[in-house]
């Protein structure tokens, strides 16, 4: 049989551990960019049954993975964008995950999207899905920077017309074009 699936490239840079203390600006899609969390009104996010499972989740990262703090996210209606501070020491934490490092950025994403979909599948039949991986960017150690993202994150539902993410502005590779319009019926 031929493999017809192209290898994963790992996406994460390969010069640094992601296990070392510090900032990281994590953004998480939904496949297609579906719009399941919720929707923007007067610049604010409304948070649908999905939105809040999504929420709660992320909210409950920390009893998982120990050695992570929480900063500024938000849940936007088809991705997520999110500050984890990776702290040496942190308070105790339960294992979530059958690894070693439950504190690679990898396993601690990729048990947060299992958990969502696991979650919002048992109410809608298997139809919920991400997007494959996610983005990340190591946040400088400079306070500007830091808080020119957290502004970012804070003022993204402002934003949400010129936004990158929002499904009318979303291009297909190669082709400029709208994206597929499905959306979830849950609200």
């Amino acid at each position: 049989m031929i493999n017809t699936f192209t290898p994963r490239k790992p996406k994460r840079l390969k010069t640094h551990d992601y296990l070392q203390q510090g900032y990281y600006h994590i953004t998480i899609c939904t496949h297609n960019h579906q719009e399941a969390f919720g929707t923007i009104k007067n610049n604010s996010m409304i948070l649908n049954e999905y939105g809040h499972i999504a929420n709660n989740t992320w909210i409950d990262l920390p009893n998982h993975h120990k050695n992570i703090k929480l900063d500024e996210y938000i849940i936007m209606p088809n991705h997520i964008h999110a500050i984890i501070n990776v702290v040496v020491g942190a308070g105790p934490a339960r294992p979530f995950t059958k690894y070693k490092n439950s504190n690679n950025m990898s396993i601690i994403i990729g048990s947060y999207k299992s958990s969502v979909t696991r979650q919002i599948n048992k109410l809608n039949n298997n139809k919920f899905r991400w997007q494959r991986s996610f983005h990340d960017y190591i946040i400088r150690s400079s306070n500007h920077s830091l808080y020119n993202i957290r502004k970012y994150i804070i003022n993204n539902p402002a934003n949400w017309d010129a936004d990158e993410n929002n499904i009318k502005n979303y291009k297909l590779k190669g082709r400029a074009g709208p994206a597929p319009t499905a959306t979830f019926d849950k609200i």
